[in-house]
């Protein structure tokens, strides 16, 4: 079977979903085709929520009417191999699908450490963004009670933490010497630490795995330390690397942290082939370093990137790099961050100030459901550029790091936030008079003035 297309995307999770609905939208007239292997598409974020507060992995789906409504056809089968010169993809169902645009959005896959003994075990197991395998783990998690999970980011923390509420015996190890370090300076990632330790998951971090033990199946993991950590199921949550094969196989570009190399349009050497998502090249948005993270905020901004510059690139519309923007929730606290961390700006050797502030997200604080916010700013100490920020508190602080988002890429001044108009209200914020983010501002700014 044959087809043609004006535009292919290959994947059809966020990025591959949003650069065919953005693309369709900005070119009407132009058709779109969205290959993609699994009849049904998790939600990358919400996969730890299946094994705690979802009830069953249907309530974590992509809804395909979303494609079809952007008018945007969806096919399911498997993309085999891509030919550069003649335009066209051929299926694992066998169907050549000749285009003249093509997305590369084939996301990421687990890592596994290659140097880990026991891998191979029964009951060792893995993330990936596969609906069947999640299923069959979250049955499988049902019947276990000492689960060790390895790895302190965000996948392991929320596992952990979704887990730990279903009253299973947890244990994190992390080789750095803090949970979420990658993401937080030492000051919040303690914070997290209590957070899961109060709510019995047990941390043993600055720790490293030597193997995992067992007969058929897991039954022991052993740290370096010689501790030897009873397991009736391991989870590794030991990162993702970008899926590329088919890309490599088609002469595209990988870039040194395997990654597909893509300029400021998303386009790949080839000015007919882009990428986006996991799969191609990041670099930050501060320090300008080519960088391996992997966040679903990100991929939909190159997907919509993409979209608009696949028949006439703009100028406007270019990445100018990841601000590595995000947030989890511990424990019913949620913990967000954007730019760079403290201890990140000083090792890539910027010059700077940080400075916090603790207020409440709603006034009086008598008001129910009221939660303290904390906020901390990272500003460049002589041009007053901020750099990044970081809020922990109830709900509203996932908002409150889009607007730090917003500072960050408008490259604003710590003097253009202390200016800031602020709207209010006593049932949906702080108080105007001691706004957790204009008083983090005043901190900053009180200590240049101080140093001077």
């Amino acid at each position: 079977m044959n087809k043609t297309v004006d535009v292919l995307v290959i994947g059809g999770s966020a990025a591959g979903i949003v650069a065919a609905s953005t693309g369709k939208a900005f070119y009407p007239s132009k058709s779109f085709l969205i290959v993609r292997k699994e009849p049904e598409a998790v939600v990358p974020c919400g996969i730890p929520y299946i094994y705690g507060t979802l009830e069953s992995i249907s309530q974590n789906i992509v809804p395909n009417a979303h494609i079809e409504q952007a008018g945007v056809e969806l096919f399911i089968d498997e993309v085999v191999a891509i030919d550069k010169t003649t335009k066209t993809a051929m299926t694992a169902g066998g169907t050549e699908i000749a285009f003249d645009k093509l997305v590369i959005a084939t996301g990421s896959m687990p890592k596994v450490p290659s140097w880990l003994k026991g891998t191979g075990l029964g009951n060792v197991f893995t993330i990936p963004k596969d609906r069947d395998y999640l299923e069959n783990l979250r049955i499988r998690l049902e019947q276990c009670e000492n689960i060790v999970i390895i790895g302190g980011g965000f996948i392991g923390v929320e596992i952990a933490d979704e887990l730990s509420k279903k009253g299973k015996h947890i244990t994190l190890v992390e080789v750095l010497p803090h949970v979420l370090q990658a993401a937080f300076d030492q000051d919040l990632a303690c914070k997290a630490e209590q957070i899961l330790s109060g709510n019995g998951v047990i941390l043993k971090t600055g720790e490293k795995v030597s193997e995992l033990s067992g007969e058929e199946s897991v039954s022991e993991v052993v740290l370096e330390s010689g501790e030897r950590l009873p397991a009736d199921a391991v989870i590794l949550a030991t990162g993702y690397a970008p899926n590329v094969e088919l890309a490599r196989q088609a002469g595209i570009k990988i870039n040194e942290l395997g990654a597909i190399r893509v300029d400021e349009y998303m386009r790949t050497e080839d000015k007919d082939i882009f990428a986006v998502g996991d799969c191609a090249e990041k670099f930050s948005f501060i320090t300008r370093i080519v960088k391996g993270l992997m966040l679903a905020a990100t991929a939909c901004s190159e997907a919509r990137i993409a979209g608009m510059n696949l028949y006439g690139l703009s100028r406007l519309r270019t990445f100018s790099g990841t601000i590595s923007i995000f947030s989890t929730s511990i424990g019913g606290t949620t913990f967000a961050a954007a730019g760079v961390t403290e201890h990140l700006a000083l090792e890539r050797g910027f010059d700077v100030i940080s400075a916090s502030a603790e207020g409440i997200d709603k006034h009086p604080g008598t008001l129910p459901g009221t939660a303290k916010q904390f906020v901390k700013l990272i500003v460049n100490r002589e041009s007053g550029l901020v750099l990044g920020g970081a809020v922990v508190g109830g709900v509203s602080a996932g908002e409150l790091i889009n607007v730090i988002g917003v500072i960050i890429e408008s490259k604003m001044t710590i003097h253009e936030v202390l200016t800031l108009q602020i709207g209010t209200h006593p049932l949906l914020t702080g108080p105007p008079t001691g706004y957790p983010l204009i008083k983090a501002a005043e901190a900053v700014i009180k200590k240049q003035r101080l140093a001077r």
